[in-house]
């Protein structure tokens, strides 16, 4: 008889496609004050406080995302240096989503990857309870403050910016039309609490987290565990049945050495295009390059960090936009007397969604992070990516994209394999989140 082992990542594989098929056959519950995994929370940022959903008693929706890139991407630098990139599939990456109306306006969300680039086993991303209502504590109590109010308390990404609503997480990718996420990628997960209030359009947010992507509770000579505070203010609001305004601005703050390190650092999925910039082995057999290579991390501490973002809906055409800054003001005394510099983020993206149900859409996106790593630079590290992408809704739950990306690494200011680094090519992806 002959034996057929199956690898750990074949049999999620298999599991997941369980799930789905079963739940294909079931009828997934309403959940309260709940952003859709498909196509319906397109351009959906906080949660809505319209309580459309009765409680009548625990519900519990188990959801997944699937991701699959075909990429054929080239690339070169000055050195001469970088691997040869064929065209082929990459990992695939799978979610696993449990969501849970635990009381009538109090839900707990819980994501594990089961499959990422950087980490070939299931792991959970993070979790949060999400409160809406506090008649847990007594009918009606403070009823007139939470028709407005949000609290949420987790170890989870945190509300800074607005880029990541849009973003890819791993395999949940149905809400970015590009393929890659923005270069300085705004995303950490870190113990945190948060207040969120809206009204007639206007928005509030603050909240604090621990500052740190992997919890400890040791205290050394170098730990100094400083918290992060961050905060948004903004207006969100349908002016007319085709026009849709949204600004807002947000900002962290961390005054620690050892924490609030993690803001552009704290996606432990890995970048979305593979193997760049990664080099051939020299002549010890040593290489450069790793899962997060096509990204850029100041990796600042004691920061202060402030995005601003834009985004305008006019019937089929959509426009998202992204100014940040990040400074970090840590001193140095060795090899001389310095400080840690300034980056600036610009980002673009115009998008004109077509078809019955806006199931077609084409776009493009410009990127550009540039800045100073230590204040005595002389030059700024320039780095500027374009996309241009395509995409359909197979159906509220199927996604296939394909782009084109090309980015550069400009100036002098770059050495080693960064020196006059670029990458080009064309990516597609499917996929499925449900």
């Amino acid at each position: 008889m002959k034996i057929v082992k199956l690898s750990y990542q074949t049999f999620i594989y298999l599991l997941m496609m369980s799930l789905v098929s079963g739940l294909a056959k079931a009828q997934q519950p309403d959940l309260q004050f709940y952003r859709q995994n498909n196509k319906e929370g397109l351009n959906v940022f906080e949660s809505s406080k319209q309580d459309t959903v009765n409680f009548d008693g625990v519900k519990v929706r188990i959801g997944g995302d699937f991701a699959m890139q075909f990429q054929g991407l080239t690339q070169s630098n000055t050195a001469d240096n970088l691997v040869n990139l064929s065209s082929d599939f990459n990992l695939p990456s799978a979610n696993l989503n449990f969501d849970v109306q635990l009381l009538d306006g109090v839900r707990m969300h819980l994501r594990t990857y089961l499959s990422s680039r950087h980490h070939n086993d299931a792991w959970i991303k993070g979790g949060h309870l999400q409160v809406d209502k506090l008649d847990f504590i007594k009918l009606g109590f403070l009823e007139n403050l939470m028709k407005y109010t949000t609290i949420t308390v987790g170890m989870d990404e945190f509300n800074y910016g607005d880029a990541h609503f849009r973003r890819t997480d791993n395999a949940r990718a149905i809400f970015n039309p590009f393929v890659g996420n923005y270069i300085m990628d705004g995303f950490s997960t870190e113990a945190f609490g948060e207040l969120t209030f809206q009204y007639k359009g206007l928005l509030l947010v603050g909240g604090i987290t621990n500052g740190k992507l992997n919890q400890n509770v040791v205290v050394n000579q170098n730990s100094d565990n400083r918290p992060s505070f961050y905060a948004k203010l903004g207006y969100d609001n349908k002016i007319t049945d085709d026009l849709r305004v949204r600004l807002t601005g947000s900002c962290y703050i961390n005054h620690g050495t050892t924490t609030g390190t993690w803001l552009y650092g704290g996606d432990r999925a890995g970048s979305r295009y593979y193997s760049v910039l990664h080099t051939v082995p020299d002549s010890s057999g040593n290489t450069e390059g790793g899962n997060f290579d096509g990204r850029f991390n100041p990796r600042y501490s004691k920061l202060v960090a402030v995005q601003i973002n834009p985004f305008i809906k006019f019937k089929g055409v959509e426009f998202f936009g992204i100014y940040e800054w990040v400074n970090g003001s840590r001193e140095f005394v060795q090899p001389q007397i310095d400080k840690e510099g300034a980056f600036t983020q610009l980002g673009a993206e115009l998008l004109y969604r077509f078809g019955k149900v806006e199931n077609f859409y084409i776009g493009a996106r410009y990127n550009q992070v540039y800045g100073k790593q230590r204040e005595s630079a002389s030059e700024n590290l320039d780095i500027t990516r374009i996309n241009a992408s395509v995409g359909w809704f197979i159906s509220k739950n199927i996604l296939v994209k394909a782009e084109y990306v090309k980015q550069d690494y400009n100036g002098n200011a770059w050495a080693g394999r960064f020196a006059g680094a670029e990458f080009n090519g064309f990516v597609m992806e499917a996929v499925v989140s449900f």
